[in-house]
């Protein structure tokens, strides 16, 4: 399995490594909008729906089956805290685009030149076993750095960390990463996610401190 460390991204969004107004941290804080759901492994399905050319369903057993690896990574939580180096493994963000292919075609138009319903994909929002929702610009989750993880340090995620899967966003506050993912739905116009709602960043730039509206 391929193994990367990303790090190194924040060179893309700033000088240092820990955005500021964060601290790190040597512990794993569990923070979550609510209870950890139950899950069932043999009824668990993962889909991939929305602007797509062809809509997907995963099993449990199917989505371990497809291209993982594991990358070491930052992570960011909106409440100030930073744990580094985080070795997290997953299937990257971009293996499940181009599964479905994302449709993203800005000249998808009817006759009267409306946008159709299977129009350009602009952004993705995620969904989660608890009812938990969270989106961003396609743009931001087309990077291999997004993953999909079902393990971390070599173990698979504990439940009050998101497992059986959650998302990973080491360039955004972490409550962009959605845990208990079961779904992704490609859309062609922004839709905010449940903290989005409450006047949360949609951006979440840690290195622009970009935490609320």
């Amino acid at each position: 399995m391929r193994e990367t460390d990303v790090t190194d991204l924040y060179q893309e969004f700033g000088e240092e490594r820990l955005p500021p107004g964060q601290h790190e941290t040597s512990t794993f804080p569990v923070l979550s909008m609510g209870e950890t759901p139950s899950w069932d492994p043999d009824s668990w399905e993962f889909t991939v729906t929305g602007a797509v050319e062809e809509e997907l369903s995963f099993t449990w057993e199917e989505f371990r089956e497809l291209a993982a690896e594991t990358q070491t990574q930052d992570f960011h939580c909106v409440t100030g805290w930073s744990k580094l180096d985080c070795a997290f493994t997953g299937v990257p963000f971009p293996e499940l685009a181009s599964r479905a292919g994302v449709i993203d075609d800005p000249n998808d138009r009817d006759s009267t030149g409306n946008r159709t319903e299977s129009g350009r994909a602009t952004h993705v929002v995620f969904s989660a076993l608890d009812g938990y929702t969270t989106d961003l610009p396609l743009e931001d989750c087309l990077r291999e750095e997004v993953l999909f993880a079902w393990a971390y340090d070599g173990d698979k995620l504990p439940p009050g960390h998101g497992g059986p899967l959650r998302v990973v966003t080491p360039h955004k506050y972490a409550y962009k990463g959605a845990k208990w993912v079961d779904g992704i739905e490609f859309l062609t116009e922004a839709e905010p996610g449940y903290w989005e709602k409450r006047g949360y960043s949609r951006t979440a730039n840690p290195w622009r401190e970009e935490r609320y509206s």
